[in-house]
């Protein structure tokens, strides 16, 4: 396999690069990244991969990697993926999210590169959703919430015109939240079990965690079972298809910190700071995966148990 991951340094993109190293020995990764500070190529002895700092923004830059490197497949991770931050700095999220994939697209285009993209979106393009509409399949309308949810859709309408258009193969998925050790701890998953781990480790402490709204349910995945759907659509998706990749399971956020806390033995309060609460917020979202199922036999392997303590034990690691 000859591909290009943008944002390689990141959460998602490490834990596909573990798959890789077992599926395809041998391939070619290039890696585009703003920096590479923490990427550690020895965590992928099978892998040639070869990094390039620029900043996708850059549109000339962009085309003289694809031109050079001229990709069989692209794999589009690089984002600003906070829903979060997207409502402290909405411009910063949108450019980011929507302008490095068009220059991408458009690069494609421009030098004529014979290539399948995959274009990662999010389950947040579907917004507030009634309970009986769970679990959304891909049929379901798009709504978007958020400043990120509409770069989100943004991305995913490009890629259809650029499918249709100009008749690039372009994949598309609708990702829902996932989870795993590694991911950093603006991420709520992440952030309780780093809390939860310290609050373990210290009994000196008050065993209490400050929290957002912990009533929203959310539908979790392990980023193993991301990783390995990734790989299946880029060798078997259909182009200009979208994908669900989630786990078809919905959990409310305040027992996730019951199931931690359970794992690590204590006794946790919480308490609530307005400040963490976003201005608007889906309520529940579940996925359905039957797509992915139908079409290829993908469905979740890892438990969310198995999930969380791996998060706790990479929180106790480090």
């Amino acid at each position: 396999m000859k591909i290009l991951i943008t944002g390689i340094t990141g959460f998602v993109s490490s834990h596909f690069l573990d798959y890789l190293n077992t599926v395809e020995p041998g391939s070619k990764v290039m890696g585009i990244a703003r920096d590479i500070e923490e990427f550690d190529k020895s965590r992928y002895p099978n892998l040639d991969i070869t990094i390039k700092l620029i900043d996708l923004l850059n549109k000339d830059a962009v085309g003289i990697i694809l031109s050079d490197f001229e990709p069989e497949y692209i794999l589009h991770l690089a984002s600003v993926s906070s829903v979060a931050l997207s409502w402290k700095t909405p411009l910063e999220s949108f450019v980011n999210n929507t302008n490095i994939f068009l220059n991408l697209v458009e690069e494609v285009r421009l030098y004529k590169i014979k290539c399948r993209i995959l274009s990662v979106g999010s389950s947040e393009e579907y917004g507030e959703v009634s309970e009986s509409q769970l679990p959304l399949t891909e049929e379901h309308k798009l709504n978007p919430v958020s400043p990120y949810a509409v770069a989100r859709v943004s991305q995913e309408m490009l890629s259809t015109i650029y499918a249709e258009g100009f008749n690039l193969d372009i994949i598309i998925t609708r990702s829902f939240n996932h989870i795993g050790p590694g991911q950093k701890d603006k991420f709520v998953i992440s952030s309780f079990a780093k809390q939860l781990v310290a609050l373990a480790a210290d009994d000196t402490k008050e065993k209490k965690i400050i929290t957002g709204d912990l009533s929203i349910t959310r539908d979790f995945l392990d980023v193993r079972d991301v990783a390995k759907a990734y790989y299946i659509l880029l060798k078997q998706g259909k182009s200009n298809s979208v994908y669900n990749i989630c786990s078809g399971r919905g959990i409310v956020l305040k027992d996730i910190i019951v199931k931690m806390s359970e794992l690590l033995n204590i006794t946790i309060h919480t308490e609530v700071n307005p400040q963490l609460i976003r201005p608007n917020e889906n309520r529940k979202i579940t996925g359905s995966y039957q797509k992915m199922k139908k079409d290829f036999g993908w469905e979740p392997e890892i438990s969310l148990e198995q999930s969380l303590a791996d998060i706790i034990s990479y929180w106790q690691k480090k």
